[in-house]
């Protein structure tokens, strides 16, 4: 089970520099794939072994220039109630301000961890301001300097140190995780209460490790999967709940611990930048994808003809990925609830997908020849051969090619909207490779 780690603190102070400085030290999230760059808040952190999320709270502000105070404590209350630990950042060179004092008592009354990170400390000198924030109350003040890089080392250090250790799950392997996200409102907790029914008995519950997902054994009507559900546990704190950086922290754990995820958007309000987010945040983490629009009793035309617009709607909002299943129903009248069911069993079945290098050849190599990659420079990219990576967590095919850095992302979608014709990938990511022959 991954950690989850969130920065807090005013604006200015280097939040978002420390976000990148920390979530950069792997390669991996610089990768050159679409859509891995939009949302500089949420990324992964390896340090010593120990995988965990850092989240960006100073990301969700929409103008930080004039941004209330009111705000501020809202994201680091929501910080405290959803992160594992907090890093509260400080300008070492300002000093102690008052704003300062009001987040640091917000996270002396938290019960978690928090280390107090003095930033832009850039030379020497600056270390004897450090002094003045043993003030907050929240122990040793940890100098360090997010643009040079001085100092992180150390602050990574006493994190792992810090994050509570994962304990084991007690769910049984290669069961699917369903998990159902989506923004306050959608009609989560009514989804997942239509699938489990009345007769809860028959379903099991297991409190997971990390804070509050809890895993639901469904097990009936030939179906065996986990549920994960965040959605009605939490007591709802003194936050308002349109937050929306409210529903992304949510939404982090129950994505980061499931298969396929359930994204439901509510069809009277259409698709908004929250679904957006949270949409992004499963492209990341490379799982599969079912989209409910919910609510589908209230809309008044329910005709063939606004079906296909709402769903032209969505998959123009969220391509380049656009081989997802779309259904239409509603939590409160049953309306096609078993059908999300199957479909997700279907589309989990998909991620398992295998397709034999022969028959990948033939199909793709006529295909390649017929639409070769654009030549550069004068130079002809020749693809010769084709296979897929042997147990990889989502399909990956390898391209092997005699000059692979030519091949731009355009080729590399086409060849993978090719795969998707010919094979059954529908709602699973998959990877397009492009190597040296």
């Amino acid at each position: 089970m991954g950690n989850l780690v969130a920065i807090v603190g005013r604006p200015n102070v280097g939040k978002s520099t420390l976000f990148n400085r920390l979530t950069n030290s792997r390669q991996a999230i610089v990768s050159d794939q679409a859509g891995t760059t939009r949302d500089r808040q949420y990324g992964k952190c390896e340090w010593c072994g120990r995988e965990f999320s850092v989240v960006d709270t100073g990301g969700w502000v929409v103008n930080s220039d004039d941004i209330f105070e009111e705000e501020i404590r809202k994201q680091v209350l929501v910080a405290t109630e959803e992160a594992d630990l907090v890093l509260f950042l400080v300008d070492i060179k300002n000093g102690v301000t008052d704003l300062d004092v009001d987040v640091a008592q917000i996270l002396r009354r938290a019960k978690l961890p928090v280390i107090l990170v003095a930033n832009k400390a850039d030379d020497g000198k600056d270390l004897y301001y450090q002094y003045d924030f043993y003030r907050l109350g929240l122990g040793d003040p940890m100098p360090v300097s997010a643009a040079t890089g001085s100092g992180t080392g150390d602050l990574l250090d006493i994190v792992v140190g810090r994050l509570p250790k994962t304990s084991g799950e007690l769910l049984e392997d290669g069961i699917p995780r369903f998990a159902v996200v989506g923004r306050p409102n959608a009609g989560k907790s009514s989804i997942i209460n239509a699938f489990i029914g009345e007769d809860r008995n028959i379903v099991t519950e297991i409190a997971g490790t990390t804070r509050d997902s809890i895993y639901t054994r469904y097990n009936k009507f030939g179906f065996d999967f986990y549920l994960v559900d965040t959605a009605g546990i939490r007591r709802k704190n003194k936050v308002t709940e349109d937050l929306e950086f409210y529903s992304v922290m949510r939404s982090i754990r129950a994505i980061e611990n499931s298969d396929v995820c359930i994204l439901m958007i509510d069809a009277t309000r259409g698709i908004e930048s929250q679904d957006m987010n949270i949409f992004q945040l499963i492209q990341k983490n490379n799982k599969s994808l079912v989209v409910v629009v919910n609510k589908w009793d209230l809309v008044e035309d329910k005709s063939q003809i606004s079906i296909k617009t709402f769903e032209n709607a969505i998959r123009e909002r969220m391509a380049p990925f656009v081989d997802f299943p779309i259904i239409f129903a509603s939590a409160l009248t049953k309306q096609r609830i078993f059908k999300v069911l199957e479909t997700a069993k279907q589309v989990y079945l998909n991620r398992t997908a295998r397709v034999g290098t022969t028959k990948l050849n033939e199909v793709m190599l006529p295909l390649i020849e017929a639409f070769p990659p654009p030549s550069i420079k004068g130079k002809y990219i020749k693809i010769k051969y084709c296979s897929q990576l042997p147990n990889t967590q989502i399909p990956s095919f390898v391209f092997y090619a005699n000059l692979p850095q030519y091949v731009k992302e355009p080729y590399r979608r086409f060849l993978e909207n090719k795969i998707r014709e010919n094979w059954q990938m529908t709602g699973c990511p998959i990877h397009v490779f492009i190597r040296q022959k």
